[in-house]
C-alpha cells in the first residue's frame, strides 16, 4: 500500500505551504490584507497538519526511496518585493495551495475506498478549506495584476 507515501507528501506539503504563507506575510506587510490572511491560512495548514497526524501515527508515512524525487515541493526560496513581486508570489502559494489540494482530493478517494472514516472526516474538512484558500489567491492575483501588469513601472 503506498498510501503512506501521499500521507507523507500530504504532511510536507502542509508545512511547505504554511512556511511560504509566513514569507509572504512577512514579505508583503504593506498589504494589510495579504499579511494578515496569509498569516491566518498559515495557521490554518498548521491545524490541517495537526488534524492529519493521528490518522499518520495510524497508517504512517514515507518518506524513503519509494517516493519519486518530484513529488517534492520546496517553499519560496525568497520573497520579491514590489507591486510584481507580489503577483509572483501569490502565483507561487496558489501552485503550492494547488498541488496540497489534489493531494488531499487523492487521498480522499483512498479513504473512500478503504471506508476509513476517520481519514475521510480529516480530508473533508481540510480539502475544502484548502480549496478556500486556493479561490481567495486566485481572486487577489485578480486584483494585484492591473497594478503591477500595467500601472507599475
Amino acid at each position: 500500500m503506498k498510501l503512506p507515501v501521499y500521507l507523507g507528501l500530504l504532511a510536507e506539503s502542509e508545512s511547505t505551504l504554511a512556511e511560504s504563507y509566513r514569507q509572504v506575510a512577512e514579505a508583503h506587510g504593506d498589504e494589510p490584507d495579504v499579511h494578515a490572511l496569509c498569516l491566518s491560512l498559515a495557521a490554518q495548514c498548521d491545524a490541517h497538519r495537526e488534524r492529519l497526524q493521528p490518522v499518520i501515527d495510524r497508517v504512517g508515512e514515507s518518506t524513503e526511496d519509494d517516493e519519486p524525487e518530484r513529488l517534492h515541493a520546496d517553499a519560496l526560496s525568497e520573497p520579491r518585493s514590489g507591486p510584481l513581486g507580489l503577483l509572483r508570489d501569490l502565483q507561487d502559494l496558489y501552485l503550492l495551495a494547488s498541488m496540497t489540494d489534489i493531494t488531499w482530493s487523492m487521498i480522499g478517494q483512498s479513504a473512500m475506498a478503504l471506508r476509513d472514516a476517520e481519514l475521510l472526516s480529516v480530508v473533508q474538512a481540510c480539502d475544502t478549506e484548502t480549496a478556500v484558500q486556493l479561490r481567495w489567491l486566485r481572486t487577489r492575483m485578480k486584483q494585484a495584476a492591473p497594478q503591477a501588469l500595467i500601472a507599475a513601472r
